[in-house]
């Protein structure tokens, strides 16, 4: 499964993908807002630090416009995949794009039958919301489970991207169901590392070394 970071922060996408750990960026209006960074200033940089894809949203809501803003944001860079949302509106512009050989990312997804739309209309990506889902006590993981069956029954390449991931549960479930990319936030990306056990073996084998004198270097 690839990890794509859910930000639009330079410095924490730079540190994480000097592990090897983003193969993808991913970003919203309000990520951008939150940056309060130019939007095409601040996805050009994106776009320059990392080779994976990168996700710029479309703001406009009439498919005219948002193929008009699609166009001029994947002009930006050759690894820009133009995120519009799931709406007929965002279909339209989503074939269009398509068909243009640029990448899209269809946002904002909470059924099966909305993932079925934008395969239909060629997304190279559909993100399903697995956390909005939860708030509203349904299985979002379900979700990504119902998108993947009817994927591999059809043998529809559109990529599942699980998105609106609050926990580092959340990835390695989307990961056994099979979703093609998960996308996060540098904190739960990091939290991957976490365990008890770890932290309790550490300090045992820490305590034996401080007794023992132990050195290396």
């Amino acid at each position: 499964m690839k990890f794509f970071v859910d930000t639009a922060e330079i410095d924490q996408i730079k540190e994480l993908n000097d592990l090897g750990m983003v193969d993808g960026v991913t970003t919203n209006p309000s990520l951008i807002a939150k940056s309060g960074r130019n939007i095409l200033e601040v996805t050009k940089e994106i776009c320059d630090l990392v080779s994976g894809p990168v996700s710029a949203e479309v703001v406009a809501l009439d498919a005219e416009t948002m193929l008009a803003e699609g166009r001029k944001l994947a002009k930006i860079a050759d690894n820009i995949a133009v995120k519009v949302p799931l709406t007929w509106a965002g279909l339209k512009t989503c074939k269009t794009l398509s068909d243009e050989g640029i990448m899209v990312n269809v946002t904002l997804c909470f059924s099966a039958n909305q993932a079925l739309l934008a395969a239909k209309a060629g997304a190279t990506f559909i993100s399903p919301f697995i956390g909005r889902l939860d708030d509203l006590n349904l299985d979002g993981l379900e979700l990504i489970e119902d998108i993947r069956t009817i994927y591999d029954n059809y043998g529809f390449e559109t990529n599942i991207l699980a998105a609106s991931i609050r926990s580092a549960n959340h990835m390695s479930d989307c990961a056994k169901i099979g979703a093609d990319v998960a996308t996060a936030p540098p904190a739960v990306i990091k939290a991957m590392a976490n365990h008890l056990l770890t932290d309790k073996g550490l300090a045992g084998f820490m305590a034996d070394v401080e007794k023992a004198g132990i050195k290396i270097l």
